[in-house]
């Protein structure tokens, strides 16, 4: 069902991409199976791009998955981030290389050429055949996955189909082909204008793609983000991993509940990173002033990064709210402004919040000075150490596996 928001914006449909299926998928069994049956299914290319590939029993799983469609004959483009996937052996390396596995690194964290700090190939996606991708904030590692003894990491991704992955098919292209900020190799397009028919009846439902990379003037995923919030009526849901906005946003949701707006935040009471935690924490006093509801995940590390505003928009993605994403990484998000999902996935929240979260309230917190103390200074360290990574500059942003 088209949204409100979507009616609003009737006018401006080029940023729109017809999709003919939009699924939520779950971190754990749900993402993985996933995974595995595109790959399976697919019969012509595949494109795999990810900030951690792990070398653990999930992906060992993935690979093989992997070398068998090569085998069948799919062309095959794997994209890794050099410091996120850094720990692969290189007998793994060479073994997918040897299955006619095209497979390179992005930005080597040191480079004998510059050093690469901020800017990381963030973003998880896979597309086969221009006509299904899988798109969210799931590595391809055990700690995604799960075990019998251990629960996933919280998070999502969402599976699309439909004439959008065309679109998503070239996006991958053109980041894999990428040798400098300076120079990018052109890509034919595969939309022509009348392809984007907002009255295909096959294809009802119409989704936004969102990239952030300051490198490329692109911040789309943050304007996305303080339009739909400034924009809320009744309620907005972010689960936010790594939860360290910037001023703009931070008036925005401090504006928006003001207005009425019903605003609840899930963030990581476990977290891999505790000095992003704590940072994180100092801006709780923020928040309870606001009358922001904040609700701490418990039962696994929170890794999600989705939003969702009123019924009308949903936002799933790799984008954390804080400026190493906003102005480092290279993001990808998919908007969809459809009010069946949005509907199913609140449930779904609700859900969270009720069996696995705690409410945070005011008297929760370690208000001794020391702790106080504590938790201002690791924020200022945090956002020092952020800003220091995202001003590098960035020259062969490739290295490429011999």
């Amino acid at each position: 069902m088209r949204s409100r928001l979507f009616k609003r914006n009737y006018l401006r449909v080029k940023e729109y991409y017809p999709a003919s299926n939009v699924r939520l998928v779950h971190s754990g069994n749900d993402y993985f199976d996933t995974l595995e049956k595109i790959i399976h299914s697919a019969k012509h290319t595949l494109h795999l791009q990810t900030y951690i590939f792990d070398e653990d029993h999930t992906g060992k799983r993935i690979s093989i998955a992997l070398k068998e469609a090569a085998s069948r004959g799919v062309s095959i483009a794997i994209l890794l981030d050099g410091f996120g996937s850094k720990s692969l052996s290189t007998r793994f390396m060479r073994e997918l290389k040897a299955s006619d596995i095209d497979i390179r690194f992005f930005s080597p964290f040191f480079s004998t050429q510059s050093i690469y700090l901020g800017r990381r190939m963030h973003h998880k996606i896979v597309v086969a055949d221009k006509s299904i991708a899988l798109i969210g904030g799931i590595n391809i590692a055990d700690k995604y996955c799960g075990s019998t003894t251990e629960p996933p990491w919280l998070d999502y991704a969402v599976l699309i189909e439909g004439s959008v992955c065309t679109e998503l098919d070239l996006l991958c292209r053109n980041i894999y082909t990428i040798r400098n900020h300076l120079k990018r190799l052109k890509a034919k397009r595969f939309f022509k204008k009348e392809d984007r028919n907002i009255n295909s009846a096959e294809e009802a439902l119409f989704v936004k793609i969102k990239q952030n990379d300051r490198l490329q003037g692109k911040n789309q995923i943050s304007r996305s983000y303080i339009r739909a919030i400034r924009n809320a009526h009744k309620s907005i849901y972010i689960t936010g991993s790594y939860f360290l906005p910037g001023t703009r946003l931070r008036k925005a949701l401090a504006a928006a509940s003001r207005r009425g707006v019903e605003v609840n935040l899930i963030l990581a009471g476990v977290s891999d990173v505790p000095a992003f935690q704590t940072a994180t924490m100092w801006l709780y006093d923020f928040l309870f002033r606001n009358k922001i509801k904040i609700y701490e995940w418990k039962k696994s590390v929170l890794h999600g990064k989705i939003a969702l505003v009123d019924e009308d928009w949903a936002t799933i993605g790799s984008f954390n709210l804080n400026n190493l994403s906003a102005y480092g990484s290279i993001e990808l998000n998919i908007d969809i402004p459809d009010e069946k999902f949005v509907r199913e996935f609140k449930q779904h929240l609700h859900s969270v919040i009720k069996n696995g979260c705690e409410e945070v309230f005011p008297g929760h917190l370690n208000n001794h000075w020391t702790a106080k103390l504590k938790r201002w200074f690791v924020y200022q360290f945090t956002r020092i150490i952020i800003k220091f990574m995202v001003v590098f500059p960035y020259v062969n942003p490739f290295k490429k596996f011999e």
